[in-house]
This record gives structure tokens, C-alpha cells and sequence, in this order.
């Protein structure tokens, strides 16, 4: 299977191509099958290569497809890499991403741009796989850039709407920031190792010794990158703002795809981030502001998506905090429970604002359980998945996580996840309460609400399964479950010295991430259920706190006024100097020459005697000329 890997984005392409192509005139609605039933196929390959992987006959294999770059002693294949990290990235992204394509036919069927939804989406599935398979760092550079052509694509599908254009615009602009950060990362390991394939940097690190400062500026220079494309702490805010977008691409782009392709560059660097030393520090120190910065502004949030949309800033600063505490294994697991239920959670948003026509605003919501249950039911089980409580997935990998930061002595970023995991319980139940619980606040809306058609509830179904045991299948028993042990392969490949904690430590760590959730749990129905405190009376006693929270802490007026004001001052001054000293000097230049032609233009008056004349007359003054000179020679 694994000599058939290139199958795995080739069916997304195809389907990109002939939706592309034919979509519109011919196919109409057959686009949504088309496109399903190609990722389904590139699904079943990746089981098929992660079974291979997982026999064990072969951990890691490159599987060249063509030359592409060729330059004396350098060269660059498209080239798949095969191993535990990629294969496991594999058949997250794919799974996933088959059951939102598939629920997407439900979600988008009465859509006039439904072809031309399915034609971006295959080609964003296409892209986040080249990502994921590439064997170098160039390669990953065009899927990466190709995830986020296509995020601008889709976040602004109805681009006809002022905030979906202007929310793509904004995440393609800060996207392009931190692709700055990569691009400097990749040209300095290129003038640092003379190569960019993963393999052959790794090995030449491993062979000689590599000044500490190139590898700090290496690492820096792609985690910023990753920042950018994870939505971490400074380049998060473009995240929450695609939520303009439709909700399937929502839960494609916040669950299985285009944010943890950071996540998935930093794990498959840390060869480089080990050796680089205080480089993972940095990233273990953002990941951990970031999980509590957006789980505040979570606290107040009322669109339902834009909930779940800090939570998954909040969820993938814990994936980069367990990078940066040296626990990799720990941050993919949390990565593909993560994928389940954040993708359900969303999907599960969608199909609440299906049956209400389209109404995200939590305040109008209530009692919704009543009318869809299989909804409800399937988002309770992502909410208990996401507030880590057991034996749901969330709560096996967040564990870990929590315990690795511990274990390794890091405990104020120990600390920050213990408050990060109260605040994330508080919001879901918050949320699910206002959503599910309690009277109908918009009796018109609760009259009309309904359950979503089979081929949406189907995949809230099949998700909710993975995000009930996908945690215990793979993660039991703690510290040495089945996740550990098949990357253990990349993980000691990297350098990283992975400790296991005592059974009794982590009982106990297990115990105090369980009631880290419980108290935020029981805070949230205390809340929303008892009304004590009542929620009207703090939001009345935290006034200046709750603005800040609901403004998000003015971060996008920071960027707005600062930032953003800057770069048009700086593009404004470059305009009147490119207008007034570059266009300037040369339209002068034109004026002066033009000035001087009319002049000389005078002297071609067409007639041939007046020519003839001139030409006499120069012949004279040349032999005036030259007996002058001859005079002034015999005369010494």
C-alpha cells in the first residue's frame, strides 16, 4: 500500500479538476458525491498505509514521484515521507475529513455555489495532504501555501457578504505573515545544511555540530510561521473571524486540517527545536498563554461558533505547549482526539443553525433538545470529550499533556493548563446549556426548529463514536498506550527524552485534571441553571473586566490602529514617492528631451538647398578649423 500512497491526494485532485471543470454546466449536485466519494477512497488508502506502517516491516520510506528541481549538486523531489508521524496525520485528516464532505452534501444542498463549494474544498484536502506527505521542507512550503489560498477561498464563499470577504482578506494577509517566518526558516536550514529534505537535515544535525544561534533563528523562524497557520499568540485573531464562512469549512479548517498543519510542522522539526534548546521554551510559553488568553474570551461568547472557534485556539495552544515541554507523542494524541471532537462540535453547530435557518446566537436558542436530539446527544458527548472528562477522548490526551508539563518540571505552564481546563469546562456547559437546556428564548425560532436530514446526523454519529473511545483505544494505558509506542520510532529519532511518570503520580494527576473540569462544570450550572450567582448580575459587577473579554481584549483594535494604520501610512508615503520622485523624475526627463526635440525640429525644414547650404558651411568651418590648427603647428 505504501508504493500507492500518492493515491491519497490524487483522488482529491481529480475531483478538484472535473468539479472544476464540468461542475457547473453538467454535474449540478453530483459534485458533492464526486467529491465524497474521492476523499472516501483516499481515506481507505490511508488506512491501508497506516496498517503497513504499523506491521512494522517498514518505519520509514520515501517514495519518489518525479524531479522537480535540479541545480548542480542540488535537487528537490516530489517525494512522499512515509512514517509513523505522517501516516498517523494521514488517516486523521482523511477520516475526518470524509465525514464533513459527506455531511457538507446536507448542510450546502440548497447552496447556488454548491459546485463551486466542493471544488475548493477537494482542493484544500489536496493541498493539507502534499503537506503532510512531503518530504521536505520545500514541498511542505506549496501545501502550505496551498492551504491557505484555499482557506481565503472558502472563508469567503459568499463573498457577496461584507464580513466573509473582508474575514478572508484578513486571513490570507496573516497567513502571509507567518509564511514570512517559514520562508526565512527554510532559506536559512538551506544555507545552514545545503538541503532541504527532512532526512538528510536530520542526519547532517546529528553528524556535526551546528552553532546553537542558526539553529534558534531556524526554529524561531518556522514556529512563527506556525503561528500564523495555527492561529497562536500574535497572528490568532484571523481564526474567530472565519467562522464567516459556511460551517463545514469551519470544522475542516479549526479540527483535522489547516490549523494543525503547525502543530504537525513543529513535531516534525523537533530534531531541530531539541537541539536548538530555548527555542522550545518559547514554544511551550506561547502555546500556554495562548490556551488561557482564548479561553477567557470563550467565557463570553454568544455566536455558538465563535465559541467553539477560541476553543480551538485555546485546544491547539495545549498541542503546543506538549511540544514545547518535550512531549510530542503527547500533542499528536491530543491532535487526533482533538480532530474528532472539534470537527463533531461544529458539525454539531451547523446542524443546530440548520434546524433554526440559520440563527447563531446562543440568546435565541433554548430547549433545543426537545426537537434534536440526535444533535444533542452527539454534541453532550463532544462537550464532556472537550471538557477532558473521563473516559472520553479529550480527557486521555489532555492528560497527558498536563502531565508532561508537570513530570517535566514546567509548573506555572503546569498551572496554566489546570485553569485553562476549569475556564474550557465553564464554556461548553455554558454553551450547551443555552443551546439544549432551559425554555425557548425565541418561541417563533423554537417552533420552526428541526432535526438535520440522515446525511448530516449520520457523521455526527460515526464522530461522536471516535470522540467517546478513540481516547482509551489509543492512549491506554496512560503514558504507554498504543499512541506512544507507534511513534515512539520519531519520537526517539528527534532526541526527546520522553519521561514516564509513577502510577501513583499520574492517579494523581489524572484526579486533578478530572476535577479541574468538574469545578468548571459545576461552576457553569450553578450559573446558568441555579442562577448563583446570577450571570446578568457579574457580567453587571465585572463590568470592566467582561468589556475587555468581549472585546477580546481589543487586540483587533490594537492591530487596526497600529498596525494596520501603519503599513497604509508607510504604503501611502511609498505611493507619492513612487508618484512624485520615481514617475516625477522621469516625466520630467520626458519634458526636458521633448523641449529640446521642438528646438532641433526647427532645423529640418524638408527643403534640400537649405540642407546643401549646411552642409557647405560645415565643410567650411572644418577647413577654417584645420588651418588653424596647421598654422599654429608651423608657426612653433
Amino acid at each position: 500500500m505504501i508504493s500507492l500512497v500518492w493515491l491519497i491526494p490524487a483522488f482529491p485532485l481529480a475531483a478538484f479538476l472535473v468539479n472544476g471543470l464540468f461542475g457547473r454546466r453538467w454535474l449540478g449536485r453530483l459534485t458533492g458525491v464526486i467529491a465524497s466519494v474521492a476523499v472516501g477512497l483516499s481515506a481507505l488508502v490511508s488506512i491501508g498505509v497506516f496498517l503497513e506502517v504499523l506491521g512494522g516491516k517498514t518505519q520509514t520510506v520515501v517514495v519518489p514521484l518525479y524531479r522537480w528541481i535540479a541545480v548542480g549538486d542540488f535537487s528537490i523531489n516530489v517525494s512522499a515521507l512515509v512514517d509513523p508521524l505522517s501516516s498517523t496525520m494521514l488517516l486523521v485528516v482523511t477520516v475526518v475529513s470524509f465525514l464533513i464532505f459527506v455531511y457538507s452534501n446536507g448542510y450546502m444542498a440548497h447552496d447556488a455555489g454548491f459546485y463551486r463549494f466542493f471544488t475548493w474544498l477537494s482542493l484544500f484536502v489536496f493541498a493539507m495532504l502534499i503537506l503532510v506527505m512531503a518530504d521536505n521542507y520545500l514541498l511542505m512550503f506549496v501545501g502550505w501555501e496551498g492551504v491557505g489560498l484555499c482557506s481565503y477561498l472558502l472563508i469567503g464563499f459568499w463573498f457577496e457578504r461584507p464580513a466573509p470577504y473582508y474575514a478572508a482578506k484578513k486571513a490570507f494577509v496573516m497567513n502571509r505573515i507567518g509564511d514570512w517566518g517559514y520562508t526565512i526558516g527554510i532559506i536559512t536550514i538551506f544555507l545552514a545544511f545545503g538541503s532541504m529534505n527532512f532526512l538528510d537535515v536530520f542526519n547532517r544535525l546529528q553528524a556535526s555540530a551546528m552553532p546553537r544561534d542558526t539553529l534558534t533563528l531556524i526554529c524561531v523562524a518556522l514556529f512563527f510561521g506556525a503561528t500564523g497557520k495555527s492561529a497562536q499568540l500574535p497572528l490568532y485573531s484571523w481564526l474567530p473571524d472565519a467562522m464567516e464562512g459556511p460551517t463545514p469549512v469551519s470544522a475542516l479548517i479549526h479540527a483535522a486540517t489547516m490549523v494543525t498543519s503547525g502543530v504537525y510542522l513543529v513535531a516534525r522539526s523537533m530534531p531541530l527545536f531539541e537541539a536548538a534548546g530555548p527555542s522550545l521554551q518559547v514554544v511551550g510559553i506561547v502555546g500556554a498563554i495562548t490556551a488561557i488568553f482564548a479561553a477567557t474570551i470563550a467565557l463570553v461568547q454568544f455566536d455558538i461558533k465563535r465559541v467553539m472557534a477560541y476553543s480551538t485556539v485555546s485546544q491547539l495552544g495545549y498541542m503546543f505547549l506538549a511540544l514545547g515541554v518535550g512531549a510530542p507523542a503527547a500533542a499528536i494524541f491530543h491532535l487526533a482526539t482533538h480532530a474528532f471532537f472539534k470537527a463533531l462540535l461544529f458539525l454539531g453547530s451547523g446542524s443546530v443553525i440548520h434546524g433554526l435557518g440559520g440563527e447563531q446566537d446562543m440568546r435565541k436558542m433554548g430547549g433545543l433538545r426537545r426537537k434534536m436530539p440526535v444533535t444533542f446527544w452527539t454534541m453532550l458527548v463532544a462537550g464532556g470529550a472537550l471538557a477532558a472528562l473521563p473516559p472520553l477522548a479529550g480527557f486521555w490526551s489532555k492528560d497527558e499533556i498536563l502531565g508532561a508539563a508537570f513530570v517535566n518540571g514546567q509548573l506555572i505552564l503546569y498551572a496554566i493548563g489546570i485553569l485553562t481546563a476549569v475556564l474550557t469546562a465553564f464554556y461548553v456547559t455554558r454553551a450547551l446549556w443555552m443551546t439544549f437546556y432551559g425554555e425557548p428564548r425565541d418561541h417563533h425560532l423554537f417552533d420552526h426548529a428541526h432535526e438535520s436530514p440522515r446525511v448530516m446526523t449520520l457523521p455526527l454519529m460515526a464522530l461522536a463514536v471516535g470522540s467517546a473511545v478513540l481516547g482509551i483505544v489509543i492512549g491506554f494505558p496512560p503514558e504507554q498506550g498504543f499512541v506512544h509506542r507507534f511513534l515512539a520510532p520519531v519520537v526517539e529519532a528527534a532526541g526527546v527524552a520522553e519521561r514516564t511518570p509513577e502510577l501513583a503520580t499520574i492517579v494523581a494527576l489524572a484526579v486533578v485534571s478530572v476535577v479541574a473540569g468538574a469545578i468548571g462544570i459545576a461552576i457553569g450550572l450553578s450559573m446558568y441553571v441555579r442562577h448563583r450567582p446570577d450571570p446578568a448580575a457579574l457580567t453587571r459587577a465585572a463590568g470592566p473586566l467582561y468589556r475587555v473579554l468581549v472585546n477580546k481584549y481589543y487586540v483587533d483594535e490594537l492591530y487596526d490602529h497600529r498596525f494596520v494604520e501603519a503599513a497604509r501610512a508607510f504604503a501611502g508615503a511609498a505611493w507619492a514617492f513612487d508618484i512624485h520622485i520615481i514617475d516625477g523624475l522621469a516625466n520630467r526627463l520626458g519634458w526636458a528631451l521633448a523641449m529640446g526635440g521642438q528646438g532641433l525640429r526647427r532645423a529640418q525644414t524638408g527643403v534640400v538647398g537649405n540642407y546643401a547650404l549646411t552642409i557647405v558651411a560645415g565643410l567650411l568651418l572644418i577647413l577654417v578649423a584645420y588651418g588653424g590648427y596647421a598654422a599654429g603647428i608651423l608657426g612653433r
